[in-house]
């Protein structure tokens, strides 16, 4: 069964919290995973459609504490904008949530120097910007996650610029936990695993998950993984009960990345 109930925080109740890449896949359940905690949440996707059809067919029940602003992550100047409406309307931002994210699979010769930056741009440099134009909101005792990937530990061929930027998260997880923390807010990173996000896209991509029985049993803990499982992680690290665990990444991926696997 891909099912993984959210956990019930209600610390998170009347709390602001900022998630990028909302409308689809793990910014998405995440979202409904603060909603259904009681927080007010503000979303920043660039894709419309997404949006629209996330709002209608996700967020209708919480329209009165979620708010959606389109915005192109790869622009900085887009971004301050964005990021200076959100604090002027919240007032104080308790959790950031640096989810969105965008690949490149291409043999190195084909892929463009425009691909490369692009995905660096909206994979690491966006992270830091919106700690760098939030940080004026972000109150003592703010959380902030950073989803980096198991892809910054391990790689398949032709995804350099990914793997780079989510192993280049980790590392500004570390160092924004240490620059923080006079502050005392606190910065973690969560590395997904196969998390699952078939039903969770827009319509017109929108699908149950096809997965086969092999799919499940390869993972130690017996199941791919679905985006409740990152997100009840990050409601974990955005709460006090993780209020002593600062610049650390964790793992969410059943157990495969300390799985041995050799060709037989």
């Amino acid at each position: 069964m891909l099912y993984s109930p959210f956990l019930s925080m209600p610390e998170f109740e009347g709390k602001n919290v900022v998630i990028t890449g909302a409308a689809q896949g793990i910014g998405l359940v995440t979202a409904l995973s603060f909603l259904e905690n009681g927080a007010t949440v503000f979303a920043i996707d660039n894709d419309r459609e997404a949006i629209e059809d996330a709002t209608f067919d996700f967020f209708d029940k919480f329209k009165d504490r979620i708010t959606f602003f389109e915005c192109d992550l790869a622009s900085a100047k887009e971004l301050e904008l964005v990021c200076h409406r959100i604090g002027e309307t919240a007032g104080k931002i308790d959790v950031l949530v640096n989810n969105a994210a965008v690949s490149s699979t291409k043999w190195i010769e084909e892929r463009s120097v425009d691909e490369w930056d692009r995905v660096i741009d909206v994979n690491l440099r966006a992270p830091y910007l919106m700690v760098k134009f939030l940080l004026p909101y972000l109150k003592e005792g703010a959380s902030i996650v950073n989803i980096a990937s198991t892809r910054a530990l391990m790689s398949e061929p032709n995804t350099e610029p990914y793997s780079a930027s989510k192993g280049g998260i980790l590392a500004l997880t570390h160092s924004l936990a240490l620059s923080l923390s006079s502050r005392k807010i606190r910065v973690n990173a969560i590395s997904p695993g196969w998390i699952e996000t078939s039903n969770y896209k827009k319509r017109r991509h929108r699908q149950q998950p096809q997965l086969r029985e092999i799919d499940h049993l390869q993972h130690p803990a017996g199941r791919v993984g679905v985006p409740e499982d990152i997100a009840n992680a990050i409601l974990f690290l955005s709460s006090e009960k993780s209020s002593f665990i600062t610049g650390t990444n964790l793992i969410v991926d059943g157990g495969m990345t300390v799985k041995m696997i050799y060709e037989e």
